[in-house]
Formats: structure tokens, C-alpha cells, sequence
């Protein structure tokens, strides 16, 4: 993205109509489509009046934005958004998603919650979950929604049921605010961290009855699905009065813990949180994460379970569309800063000239492509190029055409004006006509930047003169037969000559071009390697990630279901086997 436009305020990304329908809003849209930096996305769910507004507001860097509302009536409808420049980096923006209440029984249907809720982990890199009080079973059970994942959301568009094993590579971080706490964090009679206590709250039961399986699930899912759980909990801001207008306050006005617990949650937020990644680790910018949205509210307007993988195709098919325009129009612009130069003295000068220039193209594609399946894009991307260079070649060839037409016309000048003066049609006039021919064609040859059209368009001209040539000849009484049918013949002899010459020059252009193809391919290969081994290298960094989380899953887990265990230990295995695989490629 060349700059972010400012925006003042948030604005509705996904409507909430009439409580039942989900609709994309083409203003936020269009918004998203024009970021073409990578995106840090924090989205917030949890119970309506639980506070959820401000700490979005806080992470914007503002009192105002999002609406905290004071009522008991719910605020925010849908799912509203506020893009930002990243505060810690510059190269990234910050995308915030404030979501509306869950359990707003205004609504009336709860399918739309599991929706804005699944919406909320598919979009974000980072999931915020708000609640009042403690962390319990009664606030555990408001996340609920978290055991319906598996039915909300598919990750890949085949039949066979998803391997929930690769969920942890697909979802975000989560953190749990814990809003007006008044426990003290302890446990067994020691100080705990708010990290602790969540985990702690994590616990699972051990043993198979109904009861203690609806105790673990919710906690099952938590650890499952997010990769990385972070806790935070808060003192009441202020008092319940000064609560009513708590985006009018200043921070000298709000209880001191308050303040300093906003802060840490800040900073954590802002430093910790990552680019929202796709399955491989390759990283979505704001116009990926516009098709992206496009892509789930059309699959729940249908009816149908949003598919991560679908949507990942629909996105990468755009991308590298976008790519192939972006490389090619890069290729164009700079060739035609060389247009201007034409013609080139050489045509190794041009085809540097032109490798130079495919070179910068092919990196605007690769920084763009995105799972260019069998290389279908690149091999367009290059086939496009070739035909653009073979145009960009029949430009300076005919710039090398006119200049060296326009200088033999200017140097023949004295020489034209002599035959039209007949200054060469008498005894001893071929002589003459011979020598000053000659004078032309050494100052023709002298003359720099005539191109690679130099010589045939001397070829042009002594072939456009050779009937008067034949005519001075014939003209110049001074010459016997014999002398006259050597200087046809000798004349023939020249001609022969530079034809031969223009051949194994257009040979030798040919070989050059047959060579040149030949880097082009190394060059298209050696930066495709280079993409695919980054691609691996974030796959790797991404898997690292997972397994570490699911080895926490798994210590979790102990003792408690044996089968889990065993499905944890497989899944572990295959991501360090993909951890070992080297780059392969066989494009071109």
C-alpha cells in the first residue's frame, strides 16, 4: 500500500440485517482492496455491555471510534471495522473487528451469533474473547460456539471430514479479557500470573461420564483450535456512574490499575500479535483478507459452511491475476523509459536492456503469486513478456530503419545533386561518382548509434542505386567493354559480400535470441526456486509454531484420553516430516 487513507471512524465491514441476514458492506470493501500492505487483524467477541468497544478504541489509539454505548441495549450490529497504520510497524496495517454482542436477545436467533463469532476467528489473526467477571463454567459455556467450529467452518472443500489437526495452523492467537475482576489470582495459597490462571481454568477433568465430557469441551476446543492463549484481566475503570460517559473521561479520571491493565493489554497487543497468515505462512494484506470476506459472506448468504480452502482459491486466483497485471505493467513502464534511447547500438545491449527489465517484472509477480498452482501465471507471465519484448525489439529495429534512412538521405545530399547535375555522366564520371559514393559510405560508417538495422538499410541504398550505377557506367566513354563488365561484376562481388554479411549477422541475432531465452528461463526458475524456498521457510516457521503448541496440547492433555494423545504424537510427526522436505521445482 503506497499510503493508507486516513479513516476518522470505523465503518460497518459485514451488516447484521433484520438479526437474520449477513451483508457485506461495498464501502468497507473497497477500503480493504486498496491495502496492499500485510494486515495485523484483532477481532473482539463476547456478551453485549462487557466493555468490548473500548479496548478496540484503546488499540486504535483513541477515546472515541467504536461505540461504547451505555444503555442495555446493544451498540455495535454486525461486524464494524477500523483499518489503522500499524503503530509499531510501519510496513503493516492494523485492522480492528468489533463484533456485536453475543446473546443479545433482541435477536432472537442464535445461529447469526455463531456465525459473527465463526466470522470473527476465520477473518482475524488474533482472536479477543471479553467477558464480566471470572473465567468459570458460566463464562466458559458463552463461548460455546467454539465446540460448533468443525460445523461452522471447513478447511478444506473435499468430502472427508476435515484433520482438526490442522486448525491450529489456520486460527488465530486467543486472548481473554476478563473485565471488572475482583478475585485475587491465586492458587493453592501461591501468586499466580493471569496466564496461569487462564490456563489453570484450562485444566481438564479426568475421566468418560456425560458430565465431566461437557466440562473438558469447551476447554478441548480452546486448546485445540487457537495456537497461542494469552490472559488479561481487568479492574472496573471507574465507577458506575462515570461509566455512562467512560469515552468522555480522561486517563487521570479512570482508576489507576485500570489504566496501567489497558496499557499491558496495549502493548502486548501491538507487539506480540503477528500478520494474519494463510495455512503455508504466506501473509494476507488487505485486499486478500477483502476476497477473503467476500468469500465467507457469500458462502453463509447460500447456506452453506464457509471453506477455507475455497476461499484461499478464489483469493489466489485474483492475486495472481493482480500479479500478472502488476508484473507486466512493470515491464512496460520500464522499457519504455528505454524507448526513448532506441536504437540500441547492439542487440546485446538491447536483450540486457530487456533481461533487466523482466527481472524487476518477475519479482512484482513474485511478490504477489500466491499458490500458482503448476506455474500456470508464471508460464503466462513469461510467454506475455516474450511477445511484449518481440514488440518492444520491432520498435528499435525500426528506429535503427529510420535513423540510418534519414542519415544516408542527409549525407547523399552532394551525391544526389551531382547525378541529378549530371556531374557523373561523362568521360571519367564513374570514377568520380565511385569516390564520392565512397566518401558516403565512410561517413555513414563513422556515425555511432545507427543500430542493428545498420547494415541492411546500406544494402537498401546501394541496391536503390544500382541502376544508376549501370547508367554512369554505360555513360563514361573513357571505359572499354572490359572495363565496364569488371565494374559490374565488382560492384555484383560487394553486393554478395554484404548479403552474406547481413546473413551471419542475422544468424548471429538469432543465436543471441535462442541464448537469451535461455537466461530468461534460469532467471525464471532461479527466482521461482528462491520464492518456493522462502514459501518452505515459512512453513517451517509456522510448524515450529504448531508443533510447540500442540506438545502444550499435548501436556494438557496427559493422561487424560489416551486416543488424543496418540492423534497429537501422529500429528506432531507429520509436521517435523514436511519440516524436512526440500524445495523442488521443474518449471520452464
Amino acid at each position: 500500500m503506497a499510503s493508507l487513507l486516513p479513516m476518522p471512524r470505523p465503518i460497518c465491514l459485514i451488516e447484521n440485517v433484520d438479526g437474520n441476514t449477513l451483508v457485506l458492506n461495498k464501502e468497507a470493501e473497497k477500503i480493504l482492496l486498496e491495502i496492499s500492505q500485510p494486515v495485523v487483524v484483532i477481532a473482539i467477541v463476547g456478551k453485549y455491555r462487557t466493555g468490548k468497544s473500548y479496548l478496540m478504541n484503546k488499540l486504535a489509539g483513541s477515546r472515541t471510534g467504536f461505540a461504547l454505548g451505555c444503555s442495555i441495549q446493544s451498540e455495535t450490529k454486525g461486524i464494524w471495522m477500523w483499518c489503522v497504520p500499524h503503530p509499531q510497524n510501519s510496513g503493516q496495517t492494523l485492522v480492528l473487528l468489533d463484533t456485536e454482542g453475543l446473546g443479545d436477545v433482541e435477536k432472537g436467533d442464535c445461529k447469526n451469533d455463531a456465525w459473527i463469532f465463526s466470522l470473527a476467528v476465520m477473518l482475524s489473526s488474533s482472536l479477543v474473547f471479553n467477558n464480566l467477571g471470572t473465567i468459570d463454567q458460566q463464562s466458559l459455556e458463552q463461548l460455546h460456539y467454539v465446540t460448533e467450529l468443525t460445523k461452522l467452518i471447513k478447511l478444506k472443500s473435499s468430502t472427508e471430514e476435515d484433520n482438526t489437526g490442522e486448525y491450529k495452523r489456520y486460527m488465530p492467537s486467543f486472548t481473554w479479557c476478563v473485565r471488572d475482576f475482583t478475585l485475587i489470582l491465586e492458587k493453592d495459597g501461591k501468586a499466580i500470573t493471569e496466564d496461569e490462571y487462564l490456563m489453570s481454568s484450562l485444566e481438564l477433568k479426568k475421566g468418560t461420564d456425560k458430565k465431566i465430557k461437557e466440562y473438558n469441551l469447551p476447554r478441548e476446543c480452546i486448546l485445540h483450535f487457537f495456537h497461542t492463549h494469552k490472559c488479561f484481566v481487568f479492574d472496573r475503570p471507574a465507577s458506575r456512574k462515570k461509566l455512562q460517559k467512560l469515552e468522555e473521561l480522561e486517563e487521570s479520571e479512570l482508576e489507576e490499575e485500570f489504566v496501567e491493565q489497558a496499557t499491558r493489554f496495549y502493548s502486548y497487543m501491538i507487539h506480540h500479535n503477528r500478520v494474519k497468515a494463510l495455512g503455508g505462512g504466506a501473509e494476507v494484506t488487505g485486499r486478500m483478507l477483502a476476497i477473503l470476506t467476500a468469500s465467507y459472506v457469500t458462502a453463509i448468504q447460500s447456506g452453506t459452511v464457509p471453506c477455507m480452502e475455497n476461499a484461499v482459491l478464489v483469493m489466489a486466483k485474483s492475486e495472481n491475476t493482480g500479479a500478472l497485471e502488476d508484473a507486466m505493467s512493470k515491464y512496460q513502464c520500464e522499457m519504455d523509459k528505454h524507448v526513448l534511447k532506441f536504437p540500441t547500438e547492439t542487440q546485446q545491449e538491447f536483450l540486457k536492456m530487456h533481461m533487466k527489465c523482466e527481472k524487476e517484472a518477475i519479482e512484482v509477480f513474485m511478490g504477489r503469486s500466491l499458490n500458482d498452482t503448476d506455474q500456470k501465471f508464471q508460464r503466462k507471465l513469461k510467454d506475455l513478456i516474450d511477445n511484449k519484448m518481440n514488440k518492444y525489439s520491432t520498435k528499435n529495429e525500426k528506429a535503427s530503419r529510420n535513423f540510418c534512412r534519414k542519415l544516408l538521405q542527409k549525407l547523399s545530399v552532394p551525391l544526389e545533386n551531382n547525378i541529378l547535375a549530371g556531374i557523373y555522366s561523362v568521360p571519367g564520371g564513374h570514377k568520380l561518382y565511385l569516390m564520392d559514393k565512397l566518401k558516403v559510405m565512410e561517413a555513414y560508417n563513422k556515425r555511432p548509434g545507427k543500430g542493428i538495422k545498420a547494415l541492411e538499410v546500406m544494402q537498401e541504398y546501394i541496391s536503390q542505386k544500382k541502376d544508376v550505377d549501370t547508367a554512369i557506367i554505360k555513360a563514361d566513354e573513357t571505359l572499354t567493354e572490359k572495363q565496364r563488365q569488371l565494374a559490374e561484376e565488382h560492384a555484383e562481388a560487394e553486393n554478395m559480400e554484404r548479403e552474406k554479411q547481413i546473413m551471419e549477422q542475422n544468424n548471429k541475432y538469432l543465436k543471441e535470441r535462442m541464448e537469451d531465452q535461455e537466461r530468461s528461463n534460469e532467471q525464471h526458475k532461479a527466482m521461482l526456486m528462491d520464492k518456493m524456498e522462502q514459501e518452505r521457510k515459512m512453513m517451517v516457521q509456522q510448524n515450529e509454531l504448531v508443533i510447540a503448541q500442540k506438545l502444550k496440547e499435548q501436556e494438557m492433555m496427559n493422561e487424560i484420553n489416551e486416543d488424543k494423545i496418540s492423534a497429537l504424537c501422529q500429528e506432531i510427526a507429520t509436521l517435523e516430516s514436511q519440516n524436512c522436505k526440500k524445495t523442488k521445482c521443474s518449471v520452464m
